[in-house]
């Protein structure tokens, strides 16, 4: 056997570690080692059922859904979808809270107006 056989490249091998041109980057999201992802965020599925039943459900679903989202997007490595779902379930949580305030409070004025008309 010849010593030049074992030193060439073989044919299909770019020379000098170039892409053939038909080849293009893929643009994805790492896959992180374990610990290199941030400890996962809260979910506030908690909240969001105690605001379903306690204040505004349909801010309350919301609330739901996103707090849903949290685990399943944290276990695909998608941290910041994590993060941002977290995050929303938190805001419709208090959107829920703040609404169920709100409309008590219109709801006592009116008690109260309604009172005194009665009593005139």
């Amino acid at each position: 056997m010849n010593q030049d056989q074992y030193q060439q490249q073989p044919p299909y091998q770019q020379p000098d570690g170039q892409q053939p041109p038909y080849q293009q980057q893929a643009y994805y999201q790492p896959n992180y080692a374990q610990s290199q992802i941030p400890p996962k965020p809260d979910n506030y599925l908690v909240w969001a059922i105690l605001a379903t039943l306690f204040c505004c459900l349909p801010f309350g679903i919301v609330s739901i859904v996103y707090a849903s989202k949290v685990d399943s997007l944290y276990s695909s490595q998608d941290y910041f979808g994590a993060k941002a779902a977290s995050d929303n379930a938190k805001k419709w949580a208090w959107w829920s809270a703040i609404s169920c305030i709100v409309i008590g409070i219109i709801a006592m004025i009116f008690t109260v107006i309604a009172g005194l008309a009665d009593s005139m």
